[in-house]
C-alpha cells in the first residue's frame, strides 16, 4: 500500500523560506516520476515541480528560480525547497506518484502573510 505523508508547512513571512518533504512507503521513489502540487483557496489544483526518474526537473513559471524539488533516494522521500516566498505561494501543497492510479498525500499547509 503506497503511503504518501507531507510535512514541513507552516506560516512564514514574504521573503522567507520553508522545506517541505514527503515521506513514502510502499514505494521505491526513485523509479517514478515524482510532483508537487499546491491549491489555493478557491482555485484549482496546480503542478509546482515535478522530477523523472531520470532526475529532470520542471516547475511552474510562477516558482522558477525560488523553488527547487529534489529527492533522497536513500531516504525515499521528496523535497521541495521554497526560498523568497510571496503571499501567493500561500496553499496546501500536496505531493503525487502515479502507479497504476495516482497516489496523493495528505498536504500540508503553507501561509505567507506578514
Amino acid at each position: 500500500q503506497v503511503q504518501l505523508v507531507e510535512s514541513g508547512g507552516g506560516l512564514v513571512q514574504p521573503g522567507g523560506s520553508l522545506r517541505l518533504s514527503c515521506a513514502a512507503s510502499g514505494i521505491i521513489l526513485s523509479l517514478y516520476a515524482m510532483t508537487w502540487y499546491r491549491q489555493a483557496p478557491g482555485k484549482e489544483r496546480e503542478l509546482v515541480a515535478r522530477v523523472t526518474s531520470s532526475g529532470t526537473t520542471n516547475y511552474a513559471d510562477s516558482v522558477k528560480g525560488r523553488f527547487t524539488i529534489s529527492r533522497d533516494n536513500a531516504k525515499n522521500t521528496l523535497s521541495l525547497q521554497m526560498n523568497n516566498l510571496k503571499p501567493e505561494d500561500t496553499a496546501v501543497y500536496y505531493c503525487n506518484v502515479f502507479w497504476g492510479r495516482s497516489y496523493w498525500g495528505q498536504g500540508t499547509q503553507v501561509t505567507v502573510s506578514s
